[in-house]
């Protein structure tokens, strides 16, 4: 039996970890990233402004281009894992907006009620306490700080 190497930095169990954040960063980022590329190129800012108002949610214009922006921009950033806990918080605000603002009074199931975005809403959570993991761009420009 050979002794274990002590070059690695890695343990098996930090690369099951980084492939799991790995995994959330990138499925979170698609589904926001398919969310957003939706209202920026389908319904575009009148009709999500349009529906915003029809929902009764405040300053419907100004929600609409944040919302739009932050889903499509915001998903991209995660899949990349780039800036992902900020991004994180901004996805989290987004999925409590839409919580509170049009899923809660339906109920928790779907198809309108707020059990998905709950889901979406963790998960951008748990993006913003742990991270974009080592195998992401913020990983990667960390490593390349510390060897500096």
């Amino acid at each position: 039996m050979t002794a274990p190497s002590t070059t690695s930095t890695t343990s098996p169990a930090s690369n099951h970890v980084a492939l799991a954040f790995t995994l959330l960063r990138v499925v979170v980022g698609i589904i926001f990233v398919m969310h957003g590329s939706q209202k920026v190129f389908t319904f575009g800012h009148a009709g999500v402004t349009d529906g915003f108002t029809h929902m009764g949610i405040p300053l419907p214009s100004v929600a609409a281009f944040v919302v739009m922006w932050v889903e499509f921009l915001g998903g991209i950033a995660v899949i990349l894992g780039l800036f992902t806990r900020p991004v994180a918080v901004l996805l989290m605000c987004d999925m409590i907006g839409a919580i509170v603002f049009v899923h809660a009074q339906n109920g928790f199931f779907l198809p309108t009620g707020y059990e998905f975005a709950l889901l979406l809403g963790t998960s951008a959570l748990a993006l913003a306490l742990g991270g974009g993991g080592t195998l992401s761009a913020d990983g990667m420009i960390a490593g390349r700080n510390n060897t500096e």
